[in-house]
């Protein structure tokens, strides 16, 4: 057989063994699973709290807002910390200084915008 299919193989095997695994772990879960049916299990069930009224809510844009900022940041500490790694290796070029100065120049952009729209303030006022 030639060698540029044996990777081919390789991944159908791989594949064929996960969805084997899956398939098995279902059938567990069916044949081995206690089932009581009941209308309370039925019921719609939100943070301990029975629903009330009607299932739409209105949410406040700024949550979205929060939720951005969050995601700037967790992808700043996620780029960040191996390029930290780097640097204490000392394998560190002047591409990857430029580049780094390009990241937190647009990071640096984006809490600049969040910080004149007033959402780094303690307190939210309506």
């Amino acid at each position: 057989m030639s060698s540029g299919l044996s990777g081919y193989l390789v991944l159908a095997g791989v594949t064929a063994a996960g969805v084997l695994l899956f398939v098995a772990a279902m059938l567990a879960r069916r044949l081995l699973a206690p089932r009581a049916p009941s209308q309370a299990k039925a019921s719609t069930y939100e943070s301990g709290v029975d629903p009330v009224a009607g299932g739409w809510a209105q949410t406040h844009v700024r949550y979205m807002t929060f939720a951005f900022l969050y995601l700037v940041f967790a992808v700043d500490s996620v780029f960040l910390f191996p390029w930290a790694l780097v640097l204490r290796d000392k394998a560190i070029n002047r591409a990857s200084l430029l580049e780094m100065g390009i990241f937190a120049a647009v990071i640096l952009v984006g809490l600049a915008h969040a910080a004149r729209r007033g959402l780094l303030r303690w307190t939210l006022d309506n």
